[in-house]
């Protein structure tokens, strides 16, 4: 059954500035998850100084994160629809501190992809519950809404990557994982507290006719049998799968290159060029997830992607061939992953515009389940790295953009269009004839 959300009331679920605060807290919690993604790359040489275990062994647990991150958010977000989103983010704040914790205790493959599993499960819950819940307060706003939530997740990394890589090198890399992991998974659960959803449905306002919004309520099953989102589903898992790759290899490509200690200077800052590259990549990526939502508020979701992607495929082109140049290393990664991030904010959003905002937290988190597709590619980097260089696997990584920039233009843009308009024809022939029906 469609449900349509146009009777609702709006005044007192907007009370605007308590939403702003609902954003607020829920950026805060996302950036505390951060680094399970985002850090990982820190601690993949070291961990295998230690063990000896092999980068593509190590980074299996990488994709057994993302896989559990994503392909469970769903299921959460049932939860949230059914519990509430405060314990939901509770639980997560739980898993992602017992996570780490694991880590640094992990002295077996087994233990390490366990605490994956755990860390999966608790960032999952969180990102899920945050990115719905912001959809939810912000119909009129979705790509600043989302993009805004999705920083906290991109950004949030930047501010610590710096401490701990300084805790790795002083203390050992079991240290930095304990105590980023309790500190981390602390600062969720208490924020927790003060995150709530609207007490109604908050319909969206009419947008100009290059960001078409449906007025219906489309239910999970429903969404599954719809073309549009699957061809969405197939465009996320073909950017998504460079962008995982890179954050997850960036530290072993900057080794592999000979460039990772090199000292670089910028704007008078100087770093060695690995730390450089990944604390501006966490800049970049935060300023780029709600800067891209703005505009496609603006200029509409497809022409923003075009715009993101295209400019993706560049950059990967641009490492495939002067990566080893410390500096257009660390400019072009943190381009990359400028116009990266944004699949974070921009296929939310795009979700709630197609399929309306009432069961956004589900819809948006079975679309989400295609970054845990795309990780599965992680490993299978680093076996192409290992057979034919990482040329290839940049080579690999700009079809895909490149072919995913002109799909979002050329099939998505028209192919949503004549959804939404025609799903809004049939709900007014629907209710036209059960008029019709009474009257006579």
């Amino acid at each position: 059954m469609i449900s349509s959300t146009d009777g609702a009331v709006t005044a007192a679920p907007l009370r605007t500035g308590f939403r702003w605060f609902q954003l607020a807290m829920g950026i805060v919690c996302m950036a505390m998850i951060a680094n399970l993604q985002y850090g990982w790359t820190l601690f993949v040489d070291p961990i295998d100084a230690a063990h000896h275990w092999g980068r593509a062994a190590i980074q299996l647990a990488f994709t057994i994160f993302v896989v559990t991150e994503t392909w469970l958010v769903p299921v959460e977000a049932w939860f949230v629809d059914k519990y509430g989103p405060r314990i939901v983010i509770m639980f997560g704040g739980v898993m992602i501190a017992l996570s780490w914790v694991l880590n640094s205790y992990a002295d077996s493959l087994t233990l390490l992809y366990a605490a994956a599993i755990v860390g999966g499960m608790g960032a999952g819950a969180v990102y899920g519950t945050c990115v719905g819940n912001a959809l939810k307060w912000f119909p009129d706003r979705r790509g600043l809404a989302a993009g805004a939530t999705a920083a906290g997740f991109g950004a949030g990394a930047a501010l610590t990557i710096v401490p701990i890589a300084t805790m790795i090198a002083a203390s050992g890399y079991q240290s930095a994982f304990f105590t980023f992991g309790i500190g981390q998974g602390l600062i969720v659960f208490v924020l927790a507290f003060f995150i709530q959803p609207p007490r109604i449905s908050i319909p969206p306002k009419k947008k100009q006719l290059n960001l078409p919004q449906t007025k219906i309520d489309f239910t999970p099953p429903q969404v599954l049998r719809t073309p549009i989102f699957w061809v969405m589903y197939l465009v996320f898992v073909m950017v998504a799968s460079g962008g995982l790759m890179t954050a997850a290899q960036i530290g072993p490509i900057a080794h592999d290159f000979k460039i990772a200690d090199t000292p670089v200077t910028l704007a008078g800052f100087q770093m060695a060029a690995l730390t450089f590259a990944i604390s501006l990549d966490r800049i970049f990526d935060g300023f780029g997830r709600p800067f891209f939502g703005w505009v496609s508020d603006t200029i509409g979701r497809e022409h923003t992607m075009f715009i993101a992607f295209g400019t993706a495929a560049v950059m990967l082109l641009t490492l495939s061939a002067y990566g080893h140049v410390p500096i257009v290393f660390v400019l072009a990664t943190a381009i990359y992953f400028g116009v990266f991030g944004e699949i974070y904010s921009l296929f939310p959003a795009t979700c709630g515009d197609t399929f309306g905002s009432k069961f956004a937290t589900t819809n948006n988190g079975m679309l989400y389940t295609a970054k845990g597709t795309a990780s599965l590619l992680v490993p299978l980097a680093s076996v192409i790295s290992a057979t034919y260089g990482w040329k290839a696997v940049f080579v690999v990584a700009v079809a895909l953009n490149a072919t995913a920039a002109l799909t979002a233009l050329f099939v998505i843009k028209p192919l949503r269009r004549s959804f939404i308009l025609g799903k809004e024809a049939e709900s007014a022939a629907t209710a036209t004839g059960g008029a019709k029906t009474e009257t006579a």
